[in-house]
């Protein structure tokens, strides 16, 4: 298989993995959007809300990386800006999702 055709599958099921996590978060917010503080730290130190915002934001960030790489691939020409641009991309989306994570797990504790 070729890797454009796997980049395109990926960023289809990255976006089909999405919409459920989507709809959950939305609900979610709406929810806690005026709440006070400790009400939103305790809705975010309950496990299942731990598991399911992790995976969201890890899925949202390989889906991001992705389509932003496909306008790195379209627009830039030069091969070593390409390189250079989709590599601190990659780095970018592996690094924030874990802070993120893990500043979740901290907040929990």
């Amino acid at each position: 298989m070729n890797t454009s055709t796997k980049k395109w599958l990926f960023t289809k099921y990255s976006s089909l993995i999405l919409i459920p996590f989507m709809i959950w978060f939305i609900v979610n917010l709406v929810e806690i959007y005026d709440s006070e503080y400790a009400e939103v730290v305790f809705f975010f130190s309950e496990k299942t809300s731990i598991f399911l915002f992790s995976f969201f934001v890890a899925f949202a960030y390989v889906f991001s990386a992705l389509t932003i790489s496909e306008i790195f691939e379209d627009y830039i020409h030069d091969e070593k800006i390409k390189n250079v641009a989709s590599k601190a991309l990659y780095t970018f989306a592996t690094i924030v999702p874990l802070i993120t994570i893990i500043g979740i797990f901290i907040l929990s504790l």
